[in-house]
């Protein structure tokens, strides 16, 4: 979200529906002089957070003896809670502290909670004893050792609460938005922001899991920590050079006051459709809004009831109302009715994810039962590095669909830019489907090799299949398709159609939808366990392929949902000019967050 103090004043001129714009003298964009220290802070983060997070169900496993599913629904709780505490944390730092006091606190709270979890692995009273090669029981974690592993965990929620909403909006602040060079400089920096994510997870999925798996769990766990404090160090040496935006109240606010006028007014009538609602209804945009003035609209009509004006309203001298909770202006209605909007397609993503889900976590299961040597070599990939592949699917699609299948679009189509962007998140729902499919058929030609062709045994384990854990790479592509289609498509509808001041809760909104798919995989994974018993200790004796196959079909259910949602859906329409519509990146320019 951008303040009005950053981007300059921007008055309403109702004559001609203009904005004039004026660039505010008195902030010092530093732009790129700023960006070596923001970028080097993005990328000492995430490579320590993904670093941890890659193959934590293989930690949990291995060294906290705890249970597949125990792991798994640890994993999908944690994950859920992380990304639900964006919306917290993009709240509180509107509202409170802004975006350089959030991130610089989170920053050093994400290394305290790296901190602790590599303890849990360097000191042996930490964590329970390893399990003996031929032992068929194991002992888990005492509740001292758990609640000090949990409290790691919970540093590391509070600080992925304020880092992950607040840093792509913070490195756009350094630039002004005013200017050619400004708009391109936000451009390019969601280009390296994006890069420096793939790397990162690229990194931590190769290097860090091969040390973790194959060195030390100590090492590998401590890189991390260092490379958060690296992190830490690194941000506050730019602190002379920041933008430093400070809050302006959340967003939030002025929809709930739609909310509550429009329920107190509801017994009066509106005006006739064929009236103009900008005579009959209360039409006031303060003088410096950062929004665009939206155009009015027939959906959700009953809450323009809020912008009915009666005699016992106030009308202060600038023109705003004197009790914004008993009267609002129909261009507060129009932005509570973007969000309205937008809520059914933000739905059909919570489905969308559960394949992303999978492959951090069940997949995982999948790969330490499968033959995972390389070739005839002994080397064998780390089972959370399988991830990766999906990962250069859509690194690889990216550029191919933004430079030789979407110029070509326009012509099929015969419209600008070929599809919407709709259109291209229900193409990636129907991969994603598809990559369940195959992750069945996968599943049963790995559970048909161990049961018949076995070639070893684990601990606590099953037989491992003679079938190569690079059968999985097709579920994984695919996958990864799907994610340049549905994600990066849903990245930019949102960033699109909200209001321009709430940008900040558009960026958590992914985050969100990741948050509230792993409660529903942990719901699903625990009812499938508990009653169907397609996901046993050994996956040999369950069928993790129905389980697969039931997920497909509720994606081909919640694609059917999305369809009629899109039909639906009205696209923001804007009387005056939009300030921030074109700094979102192009396609190949954005990645995914598979975390």
């Amino acid at each position: 979200m951008q303040n009005p103090e950053q981007i300059g004043d921007k008055e309403y001129m109702e004559n001609n529906e203009k904005h004039i714009i004026d660039s505010d003298p008195t902030i010092n964009y530093r732009g790129w002089r700023a960006m070596p220290f923001i970028i080097g802070n993005e990328t000492f983060e995430k490579l320590g957070a993904i670093g941890t997070l890659a193959n934590l169900l293989v930690y949990l496993t291995t060294v906290f003896n705890l249970t597949n599913i125990a792991a798994t629904q640890f994993i999908n709780i944690f994950n859920g809670s992380t990304n639900f505490a964006t919306l917290i944390g993009a709240f509180i730092s509107d509202t409170y502290f802004g975006r350089y006091k959030t991130i610089g606190f989170c920053t050093f709270t994400s290394f305290l909670g790296l901190l602790m979890i590599q303890l849990t692995a360097a000191f042996k009273h930490l964590h329970p004893p390893k399990c003996g090669k031929e032992s068929k029981t194991c002992i888990g974690p005492t509740t001292g050792q758990m609640a000090f592993l949990v409290s790691g965990f919970g540093l590391l929620l509070v600080g992925a609460a304020g880092v992950r909403p607040c840093s792509l909006a913070f490195g756009a602040d350094q630039f002004n938005p005013n200017t050619d060079s400004g708009k391109k400089g936000i451009n390019s920096f969601f280009n390296w922001y994006f890069f420096t994510f793939t790397f990162a997870q690229m990194v931590s999925l190769t290097l860090i899991v091969y040390v973790q798996s194959n060195v030390s769990w100590a090492i590998g766990l401590g890189i991390p920590a260092a490379l958060m404090l690296m992190s830490c160090v690194v941000y506050f040496m730019g602190a002379k050079l920041y933008v430093k935006v400070k809050p302006s109240g959340s967003p939030i606010t002025s929809i709930v006051q739609v909310l509550v006028v429009a329920f107190k007014k509801r017994s009066l009538k509106l005006p006739a459709q064929h009236q103009d609602p900008m005579l009959s209804l209360f039409n006031h945009v303060p003088p410096k809004s950062v929004n665009s003035k939206l155009s009015h609209t027939f959906q959700f009509r009953s809450l323009d009831k809020a912008a009915i004006l009666v005699a016992e309203d106030k009308i202060l001298g600038d023109g705003s109302a004197a009790n914004p909770w008993n009267l609002c202006s129909i261009q507060q209605v129009e932005e509570t009715k973007c969000v309205a909007r937008l809520l059914p397609i933000w739905v059909s993503t919570i489905i969308y994810h559960l394949v992303v889900i999978q492959m951090l976590t069940v997949l995982v299961l999948q790969a330490l039962q499968s033959d995972r040597r390389l070739g005839n070599t002994n080397f064998k990939i780390p089972a959370a590095s399988y991830f990766i592949f999906s990962m250069f699917s859509m690194t690889l699609w990216l550029p191919i669909y933004d430079r030789i299948v979407a110029p070509f679009l326009p012509r099929l189509t015969a419209k600008e830019g070929g599809i919407t962007v709709l259109q291209r998140m229900g193409v990636g729902l129907l991969l994603s489907a598809l990559s369940m499919i195959v992750a069945g058929l996968v599943e049963e030609r790995r559970r048909s090799f161990a049961l018949s062709k076995p070639i070893g045994m684990q601990p606590r384990k099953g037989a491992i299949s003679s079938m190569s854990a690079l059968w999985l790479i097709p579920q994984l592509a695919l996958s990864g398709l799907a994610d340049s289609f549905t994600t990066v498509g849903q990245v930019e509808f949102f960033y699109k159609q909200f209001p321009e001041n709430m940008r900040s809760i558009a960026g958590s909104l992914l985050y969100l939808g990741l948050a509230a798919s792993s409660y529903l995989s942990t719901f699903l994974i625990s009812v499938v366990h508990n009653t169907l018993n397609w996901l046993p200790e050994d996956l040999n004796k369950g069928r993790l392929d129905f389980f697969y196959y039931l997920i497909a079909a509720l994606e081909l259910i919640n694609m059917g949902y999305f369809l009629l949602c899109s039909k639906w859906y009205k696209y923001k329409a804007t009387t005056g000019s939009n300030l921030q519509l074109n700094q979102l990146p192009k396609q190949s320019e954005t990645s995914t967050i598979g975390i």
